[in-house]
């Protein structure tokens, strides 16, 4: 998507060098547009963990190219092992994305094929490209069918403004490009169609305040800031037409574990009989779990509730400040988990499928099969 009318990805390979990885630091978004450089597994544990990159897709990349960066930096003789243990130390950096683990077992099994310590770097790199290219093509796919949703609002209202509620970033900076939850935004703004989008701010760490209206602003697209608490009372006032999140990690069986708080959302939304979708690739799905209640959720330090970073508009430096009495208490679960019985569909890069165990495997029978061969 576009910055300042220029093309970018959030992650992609120095073509001078591509032995170095570039990623976009969005902890420095919007105030300011940072390109960092990637060069050893290292920096890849850390832009994950510490929130350079985010959001499942994204991560997922990181990952893949990690792995990349991993064996590029091993001997020829020891690019196995090397692997083995970068995909660890990657896999512990933030447990609940599933992209994560998926890449990591993506690059490990394309490795383990070849014989040759040259061609396994090579391998390395080709399958860390094509995940990044496919995260991106998918979630192209996913506008296009999300689009017949926002369409069929849009001609029941005959033309008038669609009003979409989104929570977190699920935006193209939470994957390669377009993203999951706004590829259909995106698609349907191209298609000529009205529409506004009320965004949750997202605490603590604002991604919504921070990177969705930055994202939405960049591409043209109206869009409003409201707090986290805010969506109930527009939905029981006929503000909002749809709601469409993303996910970390979706059962195929239909439970979604997605940013803190969009639980809440989706009760609002089935108490208002106001559609709730989900949008996902497939590599999101974790295709083992049964049940939402066994996606392990990811517990950050809660520092990151007790402060706040901003710009001084007088200084124009990024200042972090404390909100709290000193010594307060927090505690700082990132995700939660929404039953699928609250969410009215899936959009995945297929299709629109319900979010149940028969629909879901329908859609995508090679996934399954492979795990029951498995």
């Amino acid at each position: 998507m576009n910055i300042n009318g220029r093309h970018f990805r959030t992650i992609w390979p120095d073509p001078e060098n591509r032995n170095k990885i570039c990623i976009i630091d969005q902890r420095q978004l919007p105030h300011q547009f940072i390109i960092e450089t990637l060069t050893c597994l290292d920096d890849s544990i850390r832009a994950i963990k510490d929130m350079h990159v985010r959001g499942a897709g994204l991560i997922g990349a990181a990952a893949g190219f990690g792995m990349y960066l991993a064996a590029i930096n091993a001997p020829d003789h020891g690019v196995d092992e090397k692997l083995e243990q970068a995909a660890i130390l990657l896999n512990r950096s933030r447990p609940t994305a599933r992209n994560l683990g998926w890449a990591v077992e993506r690059v490990l099994a394309a490795v383990t094929k070849i014989e040759d310590g040259i061609d396994k770097k090579k391998a390395a790199y080709k399958t860390a490209c094509e995940i990044a290219d496919e995260d991106a093509a998918f979630c192209r796919q996913i506008g296009i069918h999300g689009l017949e949703l926002i369409a069929a609002i849009s001609k029941k209202k005959n033309g008038k403004q669609v009003n979409i509620l989104t929570h977190c970033n699920a935006g193209w900076l939470a994957f390669v490009d377009y993203g999951s939850a706004t590829a259909p935004i995106y698609a349907a703004r191209d298609a000529g169609i009205d529409v506004h989008v009320w965004v949750d701010e997202t605490r603590p760490w604002n991604q919504g305040a921070k990177l969705t209206t930055w994202e939405l602003q960049q591409e043209g697209i109206a869009n409003t800031l409201i707090t986290d608490n805010t969506g109930g009372h527009l939905m029981q006032n006929g503000m909002v037409d749809m709601v469409i999140v993303g996910t970390d990690r979706t059962t195929h069986t239909g439970d979604v574990a997605n940013k803190i708080g969009t639980y809440l959302k989706a009760l609002a939304a089935y108490d208002n009989n106001i559609p709730f979708y989900v949008a996902l690739p497939s590599s999101t799905f974790d295709w083992e779990l049964e049940d939402g209640t066994d996606i392990p959720i990811e517990q950050r330090s809660g520092d990151e509730i007790t402060r706040i970073s901003g710009m001084n508009d007088k200084t124009g430096e990024i200042e972090t400040v404390r909100l709290v009495a000193p010594g307060t208490q927090a505690i700082n679960y990132s995700f939660d988990v929404t039953p699928a019985r609250l969410i009215s569909g899936l959009i995945t890069e297929r299709g629109i499928v319900q979010a149940n165990k028969e629909a879901i495997d329908a859609l995508f029978p090679d996934k399954t099969k492979k795990l029951t061969q498995g």
